[in-house]
């Protein structure tokens, strides 16, 4: 029952699609569309969580190829992953009701949104190769047209070119792998792929084109360069979408190809999840913190949270691999978790972003300022993003880097040297970015929405409607709300972890107060709700001491003005040189710095001026080269073209017996 629901559902998602085409002419057409986007998402969140009598519901439909059909099926992980999904397309769907007013050109997103949820429902539910390849590559050109939505622009025409030209080389990746899957038998559908046998150097090559394939649909670094041009592109509950939800539908083809179709793991798949997640931590971190664009700023945190992932993902590969199944449950549970969370708070601040873009139509950090006056709102729920996504409790985020960090503290038990030794550094880039995440977000924060107002627009601004708040709201009561009560998303996540690492968390409902201990109480617990409680008696506490032993009158006072006279909005600290320490001692790590100074002698009336050009070194160093290297090839098979038609045969009878050779061996 639950996955006929979820397949009906998903078509008529696409129904919905073809309905924004046919009735594009009528006023209410955007409301709905996103409302009936709300209706079949919820349907198939709710057949996600729906008890089912089986373990595993699968079925085949008379689809896709000849004599084969199609195959889905839904398992735990799948229904998680639904959940996710649809519990991020309900809310943007939601916060689209209020904010797709405001869209100009409203036909250019209509036709695609309800597709691209219905491509991201049929990744997850796909059970073979061939329609897995399709549904990826649906939901790729789907969220390709969305990121194109204003494309009279030139940056975000460039955004479409190198996220289709990633998507591509992404999906060439995942052929490749279910190639080398499905081996000379040919078997495509995952039930046959468990079965068959896999030689060393095929497990190693499959896991590459996973990490390539996946991680360049996640932003996994290297292969992040699209994500911070695609997202600030799109519109805002698009980007919610693709930050918040489409990068988590990667992590599951991650998770479905090495922890299920691979077989059993060795130690060494585990150091490469690792390396990329830490990498990808860091530099995301570092780049988000010097970026004024605020949607871009999102973009690069989402590449530090998947890197987060990784990281988690391999240490629960290194465990399980050792046989230790209570570790290998902390590690895998701890991605899930921070995969559910990241949903949330990610959603919640591209909403925020959104509700900002629309009230002062500026995107930069370094234009707003004041907003906390003019738009008290959305700086409230705002606030309980950055609280959230900065890993600071008693809200979720701190719970599930927390489950990490305590998944790394068991990693000395492992046998190997080599995982050992890279163990402890990735835990040091972990929390080097945990703690450059939080400084990042109290400088978006603290310059976008407290201060003064730094231009009219901003000084102008206002909430926005009521569907946007109240989507933000339930977003943040969410996060609040997986912060106050982990156990429970914890015990959910548990037969996951059974199933695909081999053991399960202790039962942490039966556990008192409600806390949570990964391993046992007596080794290390935590109490979100306890927190919580002391986090409020503290605050009334300082607040009765403070009127009970202050002065019993209240006075008004200018500000200190910190030695200057001057009230302009130009005095302030501007979100630049908040990141000047950062980008000066730890920049180098991630991009390449060039500071111009032009300062006038004493007595030159003209002004001074600080350029700074910031690059990425990954792209300098390796897309640079090789876009060049490919527009050489090309120039070079020009010559191609003047050819004889004796010279052309003779060119394609060699092509043949090459192949032919190259089969034979």
């Amino acid at each position: 029952m639950p996955l006929y629901l979820a397949l009906t559902s998903v078509s008529a998602l696409l129904a919905v699609s073809v309905y924004a085409i046919l009735d594009r002419r009528n006023h209410d057409v955007s409301r709905n569309v996103y409302r009936l986007c709300i209706g079949l998402c919820g349907v198939i969140f709710l057949a996600a969580v729906m008890p089912r009598g089986a373990h595993v519901v699968s079925t085949t439909l008379p689809l896709g190829l000849p004599w084969i059909g199609m195959h889905v099926r839904i398992d735990v992980l799948t229904a998680f992953f639904l959940a996710v999904v649809n519990l991020g397309g309900a809310a943007a769907s939601a916060y689209a009701i209020g904010y797709g007013a405001h869209e100009k050109e409203p036909m250019r997103v209509l036709p695609f949104y309800p597709a691209f949820l219905a491509g991201m429902n049929l990744v997850v539910l796909a059970d073979d190769a061939f329609t897995f390849l399709v549904a990826w590559e649906f939901m790729s050109l789907a969220s390709w047209a969305l990121v194109l939505t204003h494309h009279h622009e030139e940056e975000n025409r460039h955004a479409g070119f190198v996220y289709l030209l990633m998507a591509s080389f992404g999906g060439f990746a995942l052929l490749m792998a279910f190639g080398v899957l499905g081996g000379v038998g040919g078997a495509y559908d995952f039930a046959s792929i468990r079965e068959s046998t896999k030689m060393g150097w095929t497990s190693g090559l499959v896991l590459a084109l996973a990490i390539v394939g996946m991680g360049s649909k996640a932003g996994l670094a290297p292969l992040h360069i699209w994500l911070p041009l695609a997202h600030p592109a799109a519109p805002s509950h698009v980007s919610a979408l693709m930050s918040g939800v489409m990068t988590k539908v990667a992590v599951y083809g991650f998770i479905r190809v090495v922890f299920d179709l691979l077989g059993p793991p060795a130690f060494w798949w585990s150091v490469e999840p690792m390396t990329f997640g830490a990498a990808s931590a860091l530099i995301g971190v570092l780049f988000a913190t010097i970026q004024s664009d605020l949607k871009k700023l999102l973009a690069y945190s989402t590449i530090e949270n998947i890197g987060v992932i990784f990281i988690a993902l391999g240490l629960a590969l290194a465990f399980k691999a050792n046989g230790m199944a209570l570790p290998a449950a902390l590690a895998f549970t701890a991605a899930l978790f921070h995969v559910f969370n990241h949903s949330l708070f990610k959603s919640l601040l591209f909403f925020g972003a959104g509700a900002v873009l629309n009230a002062s139509g500026e995107r930069s950090i370094e234009r707003l300022g004041g907003l906390i006056r003019s738009m008290p709102k959305t700086a409230f729920l705002f606030l309980g993003g950055c609280v959230a996504i900065a890993a600071l409790p008693p809200l979720n985020g701190f719970v599930s880097e927390w489950l990490v960090f305590q998944a790394i503290l068991l990693s000395p038990s492992l046998p190997q040297w080599t995982v050992k030794l890279l163990v402890p550094a990735v835990g040091v880039a972990l929390a080097l970015s945990a703690a450059l995440g939080a400084g990042c977000y109290i400088r978006a924060y603290g310059v976008a929405f407290l201060g003064r107002p730094r231009s009219e627009a901003a000084r102008k601004a206002h909430d926005p409607d009521r569907w946007s708040v109240g989507t933000m709201a339930v977003l943040l009561t969410l996060c609040l709300i997986a912060g106050l009560l982990p156990s429970l998303l914890i015990d959910t996540i548990s037969p996951v972890a059974k199933d695909f690492v081999g053991g399960r968390m202790p039962t942490q409902a039966e556990l008192s107060w409600l806390s949570i201990a990964p391993v046992a109480e007596s080794r290390s617990s935590y109490n979100g709700l306890l927190v919580f409680v002391f986090i409020l008696f503290s605050a009334y506490s300082a607040r009765w001491v403070i009127h009970k032993f202050g002065t019993a009158r209240s006075r008004r006072a200018p500000a200190w003005d910190c030695g200057y006279i001057e009230t302009s909005p130009m005095t302030q600290y501007t979100g630049s040189s908040f990141a000047q320490p950062i980008r000066r001692t730890l920049g180098v790590i991630a991009f390449s710095v060039r500071e111009r100074l032009d300062m006038p002698a004493p007595g030159d009336t003209r002004t001074a001026r600080l350029s700074v050009d910031i690059k990425d070194r990954i792209f300098d160093y390796l897309y640079a080269p090789l876009t060049r290297a490919v527009e050489s090839c090309a120039t070079g098979l020009n010559i191609l073209s003047l050819l004889t038609i004796q010279e052309y045969l003779a060119l394609v009878f060699a092509a043949l017996v090459f192949l032919l050779v190259l089969v034979a061996i």
